[in-house]
């Protein structure tokens, strides 16, 4: 009788338990290889035309999308990715131009709208 009552008290203590709140760590930096994102940085002084990318890792939001945005002064650029499993790294990208020189900040927002993560960080154009 003990062997079958403790497999059916651990799956029912498992089932009580709240799904995970999902979430998204957010970094910034100068490209992605295999992954991971490099010359990550909280400041940058790059040339006009440079690409810098939001890296995020997303956990508890399998099977859905995040909308990751990049917003200066109400200017945004929002970009939809798709979330197949949790968690999952993915990224996206904005290219900095003459003029885009400030206090920039990168939201990861859940299908419902939702902020999951969020990082700052400074350009200025060389």
């Amino acid at each position: 009788m003990r062997q079958i009552l403790l497999p059916l008290l651990v799956c029912a203590v498992l089932a009580a338990q709240p799904a995970s709140k999902p979430s998204a760590d957010v970094k910034v930096g100068t490209g992605v290889e295999k992954l991971e994102l490099q010359g990550a940085a909280s400041e940058f002084k790059v040339p006009a035309g440079t690409k810098l990318y939001a890296w995020t890792k997303v956990a508890g939001a399998a099977d859905s999308t995040v909308t990751v945005v990049f917003s200066l002064d109400g200017r945004t650029t929002k970009q939809e990715l798709t979330v197949p499993r949790s968690p999952y790294r993915t990224n996206a990208y904005r290219t900095f131009r003459a003029g885009d020189a400030g206090r920039w900040t990168v939201k990861v927002l859940g299908a419902d709208g939702a902020e999951l993560g969020t990082t700052d960080f400074t350009v200025e154009i060389q």
